[in-house]
């Protein structure tokens, strides 16, 4: 199977949802989160450095997962936006339980 190019655009959503997944790592070490997730170290350090422009849905899952962002807060940042919106850095991570865990 023949994978086309990514466009610009492309390129430059994973390059936002690297920095992104980054900046809510904080201080958790990339080997933390990365086998939290499910994922190798080199798997996540390739999507932060925008190198994996277009990670598996899954893969976005399990890292929004453990760093504690929503997929809709998420989206809402990688998206392209309209000139004058949010930048990149602006969600924060939600206060919901992980994936997995009971609801009280």
């Amino acid at each position: 199977m023949v994978r086309l190019p990514l466009s610009p655009d492309e390129l430059e959503r994973g390059r936002r949802l690297g920095a992104l997944l980054r900046s809510a790592r904080a201080d958790r070490s990339m080997l933390d989160v990365a086998l939290a997730a499910g994922v190798s170290p080199e798997t996540l350090r390739k999507i932060e450095t925008g190198r994996i422009a277009t990670p598996s849905f899954a893969t976005i899952a399990a890292l929004a997962g453990v760093v504690g962002l929503s997929l809709d807060a998420l989206w809402a940042e990688v998206q392209p936006a309209p000139s004058g919106s949010r930048t990149v850095g602006s969600a924060r991570p939600s206060r919901t339980p992980a994936a997995g865990s009971a609801r009280r």
